[in-house]
């Protein structure tokens, strides 16, 4: 297989990233988020090979490597210690005559299942769709594997591929792959474009797969996970998940997929799409992580366009309508806590601002209220509102909007505001809404709570400035991840 792009190509890229990197101004644009994720140049989409290995996390991620706009289709590289701090490396997979890069997932073969250890550490393996429609000879959408033994600084393509042929007759696509434990087998959720389903196949060595079954009513970007319910191990379920944060819980028994209730929704803003989970944290942290898209963002004048959302932690939780999924910001995140301004028991009253003075563009907002008979309250931040209405217990944000019914009389928000985007969680995470803006001036935004039609009570309220991620990281080292040094 040989690569479309040449190697004058490719080396121009990664001068250009070397080149930028060396600019003071790098990573601090006037609409570059300053602690999402964002590509140093260029377009990007959905996250994918999420995985952790040998201290690092690994984010790579739909990438042009060559344009602003959706195209090229390859795979853009990031490693992260602590999933703040973001360090971009050169392409990891480019384009060949099979086609184009589309999404996938990654994992660590710690088994050497697949027979490509080559050292003392488990090699990193990437399930990829070849987007056969965009190669020279127009061919079919396939599933390939690529593999490293240098914590992912070099990638090689496996000689067979694909590994699995066309399946449906559509654009399949989008390989999420995962150890089932029951069945001591490789698991591959897959999306069959036509009938717009998920396959399962398992594999005992990630080159053979075997049909299984197949889950209906999904379109691309497959996740598929399990999760204990109430923190209690003992009891568990899984979840499969659409690229639109629809998803079921169920049953999985290494081949089949049972449901037990859905479809439900994971997240209600304007601008979730493709999520995907980290394969292989250890056992030791235990957290389900996962990162969605941005979809649709704008940043004019900027040299990249999109953003991937702040992680989440995932968890199930049981409401009396059943069990749900709940996320929350990792608690990494206090790792960039500067500034605060809190208080507690304190009297909400129509006409008053207790945030009066107050101003910022990287903040974390938490807050409890207890609304007595206020008809709503709510948060604004700058030209952004966050409204909750009493009438019929919805937050509102950007359009969207979400049902969240009082916890013990009290509802808890909390509001992630970087340059661009807003991500809203309501009661410790049972609904979430992320969603991109731009804002209309360069000032920072003014603070407001407000409440209307009666007073309310808060119980208590911290408003963190955060630091920038791109601030504490060495340039010297960064300037050497992304030339593909250790």
């Amino acid at each position: 297989m040989s690569d479309i792009y040449t190697p004058r190509q490719k080396s121009g890229y990664e001068q250009r990233l070397t080149k930028m990197l060396e600019n003071p101004e790098c990573y601090h644009e006037p609409h570059r988020p300053q602690f999402h994720f964002t590509p140093l140049f260029n377009w990007s989409n959905d996250p994918n090979g999420l995985v952790y290995h040998e201290g690092e996390y690994h984010l790579f991620f739909q990438h042009n490597p060559f344009g602003l706009e959706w195209g090229n289709s390859a795979w853009g590289h990031a490693v992260s210690s602590d999933l703040l701090h973001w360090r971009q490396l050169p392409v990891a997979l480019w384009p060949d005559e099979r086609g184009t890069i589309w999404s996938g997932s990654g994992v660590v073969d710690v088994r050497n299942r697949a027979g490509f250890q080559s050292g003392g550490e488990s090699p990193m393996i990437v399930a990829y769709t070849y987007a056969g429609r965009y190669a020279k000879t127009a061919g079919p959408f396939t599933q390939a594997i690529a593999y490293s033994n240098d914590r992912g600084r070099s990638w090689t393509k496996y000689a067979h591929n694909p590994v699995l042929p066309n399946q449906s007759g559509g654009d399949d696509r989008d390989p999420k792959l995962l150890w089932c434990g029951i069945t001591k087998e490789w698991v591959m959720v897959l999306y069959l474009e036509a009938g717009r389903r998920f396959g399962l196949y398992t594999s005992p060595d990630l080159k053979e797969w075997t049909y299984t079954g197949e889950i209906q009513g999904f379109h691309e970007c497959p996740d598929l996970f399990e999760l204990s319910v109430d923190g209690n191990q003992d009891n568990t379920r899984w979840i499969v998940m659409g690229a639109d944060g629809d998803y079921l819980i169920g049953e999985f028994d290494g081949r089949r997929f049972t449901t037990e209730s859905g479809k439900h929704h994971c997240d209600h803003g304007a601008n979730f799409y493709a999520p995907q989970t980290f394969n292989d944290i250890p056992e030791a942290d235990g957290r389900r992580i996962q990162i969605a898209w941005m979809d649709g963002g704008r940043y004019p004048g900027m040299p990249f366009t999109q953003q991937m959302s702040f992680p989440c932690e995932l968890a199930l939780r049981t409401f009396p309508e059943g069990i749900r999924l709940c996320r929350n910001p990792i608690r990494e995140i206090e790792n960039l806590y500067g500034n605060i301004v809190s208080f507690e028991d304190r009297d909400l009253v129509p006409g008053e601002n207790p945030l009066e003075g107050l101003s910022g563009d990287l903040l974390d907002i938490q807050m409890e209220i207890e609304p007595y008979h206020a008809k709503e309250f709510g948060l604004r931040m700058g030209e952004v509102l966050v409204r909750y209405s009493m009438s019929d217990h919805t937050i509102t944000y950007d359009g969207a909007t979400a049902a969240l019914s009082p916890e013990s009389g009290r509802i808890k928000l909390r509001a992630l505001m970087d340059r661009t985007s807003i991500e809203v969680f309501g009661n410790d995470g049972t609904i979430s809404l992320t969603s991109c803006y731009l804002r209309k001036n360069s000032a920072c935004p003014d603070l407001e709570i407000f409440v209307h039609g009666g007073n309310a009570r808060i119980i208590s309220l911290a408003v963190h400035e955060l630091k920038s991620v791109w601030d504490s990281g060495d340039r010297k080292k960064r300037k050497q991840a992304s030339s593909g040094q250790a």
